[in-house]
């Protein structure tokens, strides 16, 4: 992002020249950005695509601050055309009183209605939903493995609509100039992105992970971590074994040292044991995969890098909210990467205050892994948070998003760290032409001018993707 203004030239996907203004003649198509600047092409590290891309079409419940509020919302939700009622984005964790079957069933009736928490760890069914999908729960609330599958069945739908959600939604994040995803949908998701691409879908680079219980058919298929999808345009490519070692702050699931108020016993979950998790990275390390270990709770990171240490496992930490002191040099030392969400630690801020009062781990702490040489890349968890790579830098720059104090300002990053976390090439002759036209300068943007950056341009190897 240097001052003096430049042309950029491009062929074949790359840059290939990068001049000042008029000094070389101009060939083929070109762009006038009049003065805008200029950032290679943003990278969401953690987006579970389809869950992402449907959330246009379920009920907003982000703002509900009560369980009959919530309730009362899904009361006048239009069916889909399942015949269920879907809301999503409610944190329960903040509400004035507790999700009960009595309340959601008063409100909701005989239509199956389901809501699915912002983290997605758990999920609140009234009756007629429970008795559709073959589960009992006294408060209707289905948490961990029970609600990943009612979210899996929620998300099953007919594939030429998912695949039309999935390219509206890649366009909209075009427009906020995302070139690159990492897929985390709990999902074959090799076919889905063939049929994607094969569809037309060219908006970004995807990576696409493989979970547990289809690793055996993934090894047996040829995939390695890095491979290009056959078909995928050169776009789409294997990306890590994703595995789920514990739960969430929000449905107080995180797996952790000391023990959450008011449960001596209530230490969160593993739900990968330490000795599963070994023999799961032995298996994929030696099958060519890197590993994304979805690990919260500092017990849960322990856990990690312990299995890490015996298979010799690459990849990444995914999350990393809670982090034991000693933890962070060994990250480094293994060399793993951790993939954390900037804008988690000011939605969980009261969240933390409340149930990780207890603990002594380093919460959020993006700067101090930084400093330790750790590699950060930057997501949004999408639909947890939104898909939009300036909302992650801006929370990682300021550390707030409201009138409030930045909250633990010692772990912010600067502009710079928080952008060289959230791309994958540079602006600089022979790097792919990954590229995005910012409407105003990203170092001197205010807080509001960062989270809403206008964006003038997106390119995708030289092919526009996005103009305004």
């Amino acid at each position: 992002m240097d001052d003096d203004p430049v042309d950029v030239h491009i062929s074949d996907g790359r840059i290939i020249d990068i001049s000042p203004v008029g000094a070389l003649p101009v060939r083929g198509e070109s762009i006038d950005a009049q003065g805008a600047w200029l950032v290679p092409g943003l990278w969401d590290s953690h987006v579970h695509t389809l869950p992402w891309a449907l959330a246009v079409e379920r009920v907003p419940l982000q703002d509900t601050a009560s369980a009959s509020e919530a309730a009362g919302y899904m009361s006048t939700a239009a069916p889909l055309t399942d015949g269920r009622r879907v809301g999503a984005g409610f944190r329960d964790a903040l509400w004035a009183d507790d999700p009960s079957l009595e309340v959601l069933d008063a409100a909701t009736g005989l239509v199956p209605t389901y809501l699915i928490n912002a983290d997605v760890h758990s999920v609140w069914l009234n009756s007629a939903a429970l008795r559709r999908e073959g589960f009992s729960s006294p408060d209707g609330m289905l948490r961990e493995e029970d609600a990943f599958e009612i979210s899996k069945r929620l998300n099953a739908v007919e594939p030429l609509h998912g695949d039309r959600a999935v390219d509206e939604a890649g366009r909209a994040a075009a427009a906020r100039g995302v070139t690159g995803i990492v897929d985390f949908d709990m999902a074959w998701n090799i076919d889905a992105w063939s049929r994607r691409v094969d569809a037309g879908f060219r908006a970004q680079r995807v990576e696409f992970a493989v979970y547990p219980a289809d690793l055996t058919r993934a090894i047996a298929a040829g995939l390695r971590t890095g491979d290009p999808l056959a078909g995928g345009d050169g776009l789409v490519h294997v990306g890590p074994l994703k595995v789920i070692t514990d739960g969430s702050l929000g449905t107080r699931t995180a797996a952790c040292t000391h023990p959450y108020p008011d449960d001596d016993a209530d230490h969160g979950v593993l739900n990968v044991s330490p000795a599963d998790l070994i023999e799961l990275l032995t298996e994929a390390t030696g099958s060519g995969f890197a590993a994304a270990i979805h690990a919260i709770g500092d017990r849960a990171v322990s856990s990690a890098l312990d299995a890490v240490t015996v298979t010799g496992a690459t990849g990444t930490i995914e999350h990393a909210q809670l982090i034991r002191h000693a933890d962070i040099a060994r990250i480094e030392r293994l060399g793993l990467a951790a993939s954390i969400q900037p804008q988690h630690a000011l939605d969980d801020r009261d969240l933390v205050e409340g149930y990780w009062s207890q603990q002594t781990a380093l919460g959020y702490p993006m700067a101090t892994l930084l400093r330790a040489g750790v590699a950060l890349r930057l997501g949004s968890d999408a639909p947890v948070a939104p898909l939009d790579p300036w909302q992650a830098i801006a929370a990682a720059v300021y550390r707030t998003d409201d009138e409030q104090a930045p909250w633990h300002p010692e772990e912010r990053l600067s502009l710079d760290e928080a952008l060289a976390a959230s791309v994958r090439s540079a602006v600089r002759p022979g790097d792919r032409a990954d590229l995005v036209l910012c409407g105003a300068d990203p170092r001197t943007a205010s807080q509001a001018t960062l989270r809403r950056m206008p964006v003038v341009a997106t390119l995708l190897g030289g092919r526009v993707t996005h103009v305004s």
